[in-house]
């Protein structure tokens, strides 16, 4: 396409066009790369008493049996009676295992081990026996409440699910308990219903995402405690709190209220130990408590990452009687562990898509021969997986007479795979069938005993690490597909940008052909904005650099200003050393551009120092940390001198508006400043109850907040085309079409970067509240330089900067790639009752904060851009002056995030098989994907407000002329 054809109609379609195809193919990638792990149908019966391979013929027809029987015959195969009969699952969510363990053999800090008492008195006498059980990401409630029941590793898209989840169809212990007659009752978090729907006989639900609810979420569990277990009608228990989840997702690890939930949670173990165990009036059989955490917490309370802190979850077995283990609370192992061994300690089957081992400490006290048999079923359920998986394991095809089975022969593919597990297998079942036999002497002191558990560990060990870490097959046609959409529409975006960029280079040349030589030259701040794009996307290979990619944006941003900087000193002084003296346009553009870069520089190394973001750094000490240890108080000043600044910036800027009716403009100035005391009212009387129980008051504030802030941008949108004054009728055919047009942007835009300041004052952490006041004065001060700079300076670089300050300020709010820093908290201000959409709205909001504030600012940046040229006498002016207004604005942000969504959508397809994928490249592609979303949004908010301006003013002056 030749550029001096590219109308504003052909641009227009042709990127919505590219758009479409870019979001179709990014659809058809994540559904590719994301599958749902592939199961095995069905549900495990009597065959898993017996070895892989057995004849079917052999197994029982247990289709006519009834419950019981079904029961006995399980337990009659298994050869081990139930160590237990009856089940206490204590779910309490968010809790690292480390408040009540300790970590790395040291005791919990002092205030959490003072507030559990009584679970510290039980793992001393031996009662209970804990365990530091790894969560494996995402470490969101739903996918690790599915880990524990069912033993298997979901996908990496239910932290996507968490939000709506749906019925468990695979195998799981809870169908397995009610295969033999369990009764089940559930009180706590709603998950569980909708996993489970129909299975309970009894429950009481409550939202497990109403975050600002820490006290009643969990009285509503604890107000069926004693009833319940005075109960003799069920068999398994569950009682799933939120409270100290919620504390987390509030106040962090060491919130004011964190020890209180622990005493609180204290008194619940001690109340359901002391009504559990049996007396002379409780033949109600042998009852295990078992205390679990879905997942840990960070320092600021969030989780879903992979961190240490996010997946030392919790599992703590709690018997009548001591277990017999003496290691205490240094034991170690996986989530999915659970699903087996409370299969095992219970008598039932092992769930058919279980990749866990039996923690082996549980069953000390069972006999040798009984613990033996327990890893020989754990094996054969591994090994049937084994079998479904890879296709070419069969035993019996392999000589393992001189396998070498050390870890290093093996990483060093010494064997094939499928060899590998064989022999593994072989080895620890003809050390078992020899001990069965009577050829080796039973004695659980011997070398013999010991060799069969290392041999059966070490075959359970490697299955459950491979079956646990395997990528799953992926459709490559359907990836490649993908990845060919997003490629074509990433072509046609620079292609329209080229396009765009040789016609105004085209025009400039010849407007400014005498007084500009140089305009066919590329200055270094342009082969410096390329250079960036560079830099970010080769740094996407780099696990260590997409975990710490906020410090490319602070040091990229802040190079680029430091060149405009010399820039403008360059420029001052070549007209010194000629002696030519500036007019005072001149002169107050280089005081403009110089105090705007200065604000700019020194309003990004705050924010740069704000937060140490990040994951590798972020115990090193910060501005947020030294004000957190101040005190609320602090904080609270910097809220509300945050919110102040804000107004008196917002309504200076409006006086700068040059030919607005003066009381039009006080009403706009009036619709600016009550949202804004609204919002300090708010942070005074209320914020400090907003996640409180009587919050009713604070939350009603919220939505009258967001109602004004709604009407106020909705009103000053559609009403300022019509009340921008034109002039005389001369002026209106020369210029004053023009300047109408920047006026209504300039209003417009500088309204929707003030609400939406304001609206992130309100939603944002208070400690946030100072760098929400920084991006704004970066926003007007880049606009600014930009008003007071070269006019013929190429307008893509300008908005490529832009671009780039909104990722340095989307971390500079302390936002990672990791999905731990999502502020949870934040997006249930306003909400009186959960609502899954209006939550994940505001969490959009708040997560992309700085994204969409830059967006926003193209708006008010068009208006700084000389348009008086323009005259609206012949038809399709107006598409030209949208296209010289809007095309850099709307293709340079379309065009940047199509080369970074691509670029990282080909690394991410390469590192499919990395150790990291699931934990550093995968949650970054999800935060690539909404930054997809979050630019078109933006792009389409600019294009929507400057195609109604157009039109609003072309048909003001149409009604004018005829009036003239």
């Amino acid at each position: 396409m030749d550029s001096s054809s590219l109308t504003c109609k052909k641009l227009t379609v042709i990127a919505v066009l590219a758009v479409l195809i870019q979001v179709f193919g990014l659809g058809f990638f994540v559904l590719g790369f994301f599958p749902v792990k592939p199961a095995l149908s069905g549900f495990s019966g009597v065959e898993s008493f017996y070895p892989p391979g057995a004849d079917s013929a052999e197994f029982q027809n247990t289709t006519n049996l009834s419950d019981s029987q079904l029961k006995y015959l399980y337990q009659e195969l298994s050869l081990v009676p139930p160590l237990f009969d009856r089940l206490i699952l204590l779910v309490i969510d968010g809790l690292p295992a480390e408040f009540v363990l300790g970590k790395d053999g040291e005791p919990p800090p002092k205030s959490f081990k003072e507030a559990m008492p009584y679970t510290r008195s039980l793992l001393t006498k031996g009662r209970a026996i804990g365990y530091h059980a790894k969560a494996a990401p995402p470490t969101v409630t739903m996918p690790r409440l599915k880990a524990m029941v069912s033993g298997a590793v979901g996908g990496f898209l239910d932290v996507a699910f968490n939000f709506n989840t749906q019925a468990l169809l695979d195998d799981n212990i809870i169908v397995q308990f009610l295969k033999v007659g369990w009764k089940i009752v559930m009180h706590g978090d709603d998950t569980w219903l909708k996993l489970f729907p129909g299975k309970f006989s009894r429950h009481d639900g409550v939202s497990s995402f109403f975050v600002k609810d820490t006290v009643q979420v969990d009285q509503n569990v604890s107000r069926h405690l004693v009833d319940e277990l005075s109960c003799a009608d069920w068999s398994l228990l569950i009682l799933h709190y939120l409270g100290l989840d919620h504390v987390g997702h509030l106040g962090g690890r060491n919130s004011v209220l964190m020890a209180p939930k622990l005493r609180e949670m204290d008194e619940v173990i001690k109340t359901i130990d002391l009504n559990s165990l049996p007396t002379n009036n409780n033949d109600q059989g042998r009852t295990l408590l078992l205390v679990v955490s879905d997942h840990g917490m960070t320092g600021n309370g969030n989780h879903g990452g992979s961190s240490y802190e996010e997946t030392d979850s919790l599992a703590l077995f709690i018997g009548p009687t001591n277990f017999g283990s003496t290691s205490g609370t240094t034991n170690k192992a996986n989530q999915v562990d659970l699903a087996s061994t409370l299969a095992l300690l219970f008598g039932v089957p092992i769930p058919k898509n279980n990749v866990g081992m039996l923690m082996p400490e549980t069953f000390i006290s069972l006999t040798v021969d009984q613990q033996l048999r327990l890893l020989e079923l754990n094996s054969w359920q591994l090994l049937r997986l084994l079998e479904a998986q890879l296709p070419g394991l069969v035993c019996e095809n392999f000589l393992c007479d001189n396998f070498r089975d050390d870890g290093s022969e093996r990483t060093r593919g010494y064997s094939s795979l499928e060899e590998t597990f064989c022999c593994l297998y072989m080895k620890a079942a003809d050390l078992h069938r020899s001990w069965k036999s009577g050829e080796e002497k039973r004695s659980a002191s011997g070398d013999n005993f010991h060799n069969i558990l290392v041999a059966y560990h070490d075959f359970l060990r490697t299955a459950s690490e491979w079956l646990s870490h395997r990528a799953t097959d992926k459709p490559v046609g359907q990836l490649i597909f993908g990845v060919a959409a997003m490629l074509v529409s990433c072509l046609i975006l620079l292609s329209l940008l080229f396009l765009l960029g040789k016609q105004v280079f085209s025009e400039q040349n010849q407007q400014f052909s005498s007084a500009n030589d140089d305009l066919s030259w590329w200055h270094l701040d342009e082969i410096f904005i390329l250079v960036v794009i560079v830099i970010v996307v080769i740094s996407m290979g780099s696990s260590s650099l997409v975990e710490e990619e906020q410090y490319i944006w602070y040091f990229m941003t802040s190079s680029r200003y430091l060149l405009s900087l010399r820039k403008v000193m360059q420029h001052i002084a070549t007209r010194t050393e000629k002696n030519t003296s500036a007019t005072l346009g001149p002169k107050t553009n280089n005081y403009i551009q110089i105090c705007s870069i200065f604000v700019i520089l020194i309003s990004g190394r705050f924010l740069r120092g704000w937060h140490q973001g990040g994951v590798n750094w972020t115990n090193l000490p910060d501005i947020s940390k030294w004000l957190e240890q101040a005190g609320s108080t602090y904080i609270k000043l910097f809220q509300l001198v945050s919110v102040f600044i804000l107004i008196n910036i917002s309504l200076v800027s409006l006086l700068w508006s040059r030919r607005s009716k003066k009381n039009f403009m006080t009403m706009v100035s009036l619709m600016h400043l009550f949202p804004g005391m609204l919002v300090l009212h708010y942070i005074t009387k209320y914020q400090d109850v907003a996640f409180g129980t009587g919050s009713y008051d604070a939350t009603l504030m919220a939505q009258i907040i967001y109602a004004v802030l709604g009407f106020c941008s909705t009103t000053i949108v559609v009403a300022v085309p019509w009340c921008i004054p034109f002039q005389n009728r001369t002026q209106v055919q020369r210029k004053a079409w023009g300047l109408c047009f920047r006026d209504s942007a300039y209003v417009i835009g500088l309204s929707y970067i003030y609400y939406w300041s304001l609206l992130q004052l309100l939603l944002q952490q208070p400690i946030n509240s100072m760098p929400v006041l920084f991006l704004f004065l970066q926003v007007l001060a880049s606009i600014w330089h930009s008003s007071g700079s070269n006019q013929h300076l190429r307008q893509w670089v300008e908005v490529a900067t832009l671009y780039y300050m909104g990722m340095a300020g989307h971390f500079g709010l302390g936002n990672t790639n990791t999905l731990a820093t999502i502020d949870v908290a934040g997006a249930f201000i306003g909400v009186l009752n959960h609502s899954t959409i209006l939550s994940g709205i505001l969490m959009f909001i708040i997560t992309y904060a700085s994204p969409m504030l830059y967006l926003l600012s193209m708006v008010m940046y068009t208006s700084v851009k000389d348009t008086s040229g323009f005259i609206v006498s012949q038809e399709g002016n107006i598409g030209s002056l949208l296209k010289r207004t809007l095309g850099f604005p709307c293709l340079v942000p379309l065009g940047l995030n199509s080369i970074f969504l691509i670029a990282y959508t080909i690394v991410l397809l390469l590192m499919r098989n990395h150790l990291f994928v699931w934990s550093v490249f995968s949650p970054k592609f999800l935060y690539v994907c909404a930054t997809t979303v979050c630019v078109c949004l933006g792009v389409s908010v600019v294009a929507s407000t400057m195609f109604y301006i157009c039109l609003v003013l072309a048909y003001r002056e149409k009604l004018q002329t005829r009036t003239d």
